[in-house]
């Protein structure tokens, strides 16, 4: 009886223990899985597509993880309108607050980066950085067309030294000073009508973005049209940004209890206690923005097109069509996620066309010269986007060796096909032999290092040089030459 109920004591134990491991395994995991976490991107390099890409995959995968917030760690010179919309877009419709943290001290968030401020739920900075210098600007730099300091700040800087001194002494000079500063300091519109369009466009957009977020848009303004820029902490004075911060683990720390605005409504954030799940730029994000580059996409979608030409002209080739069908796939790859002008990609494939074309048809020109305008014409307007253009020495210098080779070598492969060939059965045809014995109808010659049978209509006599003028199987059907001399 006393050993059953030891028994029973033993049982009982080891079931409960193992209740109460599962139990602490149980509450391990549940107290893991409520422990909020915060998503860092991170951003050290100019906006385009790949970053665009990068930002957006990464506010998704946020959102399905159900993260508390996404910090952004920004240091940018700028970078293309159309990527830095999307971004934003992106983040005005995300349901994860993102905040947008300048950092490390020396960075910067220049030209599109401080839109991309603008345009978060939370704008920070770390101390020894900057931003603005928000004016649109066409890539490779001078600012909007037209836009250069002596034209659009006259009165600033050419007003006359005896005006000067008559304003000194005399009070209407005084007035008239003063009426040319109040000039001098008009806003900065443009000298044309799309400069202007640019530029209250961009106003407008990030004027937009500040009285979302309740942020200083006088001084956003003032960025666009001026080009200004702040230090942080000149910022945070400013209501540029909401916060100062050194480092990650502060900004989280003056985050925490924060009350941001998103789409339904006010969210109190909760970052004391947070998880930093950091999402680095994966291989993809990398090959985008290598392949992004406009001169590199067009480069890899030349390559494509001629190594599926010469294939199709070569087949059996494999090298060509290999590397040009890489080439084609990584160009549209690149091209989905920048704004092609199809316009253009037309263009440049019908001059293609017309230059292989001139190479096979006797048009005296026409179709090559064609080709090269309107391969050029296409290159100029490939892009929609007017920040994206192909360097224009790379378009001409392409199209000239475009088209030299193209007439050349398809030329050359075309004149090839009219050469005799040196192979097969079509070699013997015409070949000069010698009979090797009388006969008439039927007899042997030697052609080609080789004895053969043959047939002529017209008597041959030994040693008669004789012509093939026909193959049949292994039986040669041959003419005697009027020479009678002996061949070598």
């Amino acid at each position: 009886m006393r050993r059953h109920s030891m028994r029973s004591v033993i049982r009982w134990t080891f079931w409960l223990t193992c209740l109460l491991v599962a139990g602490g395994v149980f509450l391990g995991a549940s107290a893991q899985d409520s422990r909020k976490t915060v998503v860092l991107l991170n951003v050290a390099d100019a906006i385009g597509p790949a970053t665009g890409d990068y930002i957006i995959r990464g506010i998704g995968r946020a959102e399905r993880d159900g993260a508390e917030l996404v910090i952004l760690k920004l240091d940018t010179p700028g970078g293309l309108d159309s990527s830095m919309r999307d971004i934003i877009k992106a983040m005005l419709a995300s349901e994860v607050p993102v905040a947008t943290y300048v950092h490390p001290a020396g960075a910067r968030a220049a030209s599109a980066g401080t839109y991309m401020l603008y345009g978060s739920h939370i704008a920070a900075m770390t101390s020894a950085t900057n931003l603005g210098s928000a004016t649109p600007v066409q890539m490779g730099g001078g600012g909007l067309p037209g836009l250069d300091d002596a034209a659009e700040r006259p009165a600033r800087g050419d007003k006359d030294e005896s005006a000067r001194k008559d304003a000194d002494a005399e009070t209407d000079g005084s007035d008239a000073r003063n009426s040319d500063e109040a000039e001098g300091d008009a806003p900065r519109r443009g000298d044309t009508a799309t400069e202007r369009k640019v530029l209250e466009d961009a106003v407008a957009f990030i004027r937009g973005l500040a009285e979302r977020f309740d942020r200083n848009a006088d001084w956003a303004e003032l960025a666009v049209r001026e080009g200004v820029s702040l230090t942080a902490r000149a910022a945070l004075e400013q209501n540029v940004i909401d916060f100062v911060a050194e480092d990650v683990d502060d900004l989280l720390a003056q985050l925490d209890g924060h009350s941001v605005r998103m789409p339904w409504g006010e969210k109190v954030l909760e970052t004391s206690d947070v998880e930093q799940i950091v999402v680095d730029p994966d291989w993809r994000t990398n090959l985008l923005a290598v392949i992004t580059s406009p001169n590199i996409a067009y480069i890899l979608m030349l390559i494509g097109i001629y190594g599926i030409i010469f294939e199709l002209s070569n087949p059996g080739s494999i090298y060509p069509g290999v590397i040009g069908a890489i080439s084609l796939v990584l160009a549209f790859y690149a091209l989905q996620v920048m704004p092609v002008n199809y316009a253009g990609l037309a263009l440049i494939i019908l001059g293609l066309a017309f230059m292989v074309g001139e190479a096979f048809l006797p048009s005296f020109g026409i179709l090559g010269i064609g080709g090269v305008i309107a391969f050029i014409t296409g290159s100029i307007i490939l892009w929609d986007d007017p920040n994206l253009n192909i360097s224009l020495p790379l378009v001409i210098g392409t199209a000239l060796i475009v088209a030299v080779f193209t007439i050349w070598v398809l030329g050359r492969l075309f004149r090839l096909r009219k050469v005799k060939p040196t192979i097969g059965d079509e070699e013997m045809i015409g070949m000069i032999g010698e009979a090797r014995e009388d006969f008439d109808r039927t007899g042997r010659v030697y052609v080609h290092s080789e004895l053969w049978n043959a047939q002529t209509t017209v008597p041959v006599q030994f040693g008669q040089r004789v012509r093939v003028t026909a193959l049949d199987g292994l039986m040669l059907r041959v003419e005697p030459v009027d020479d009678r001399s002996t061949a070598p």
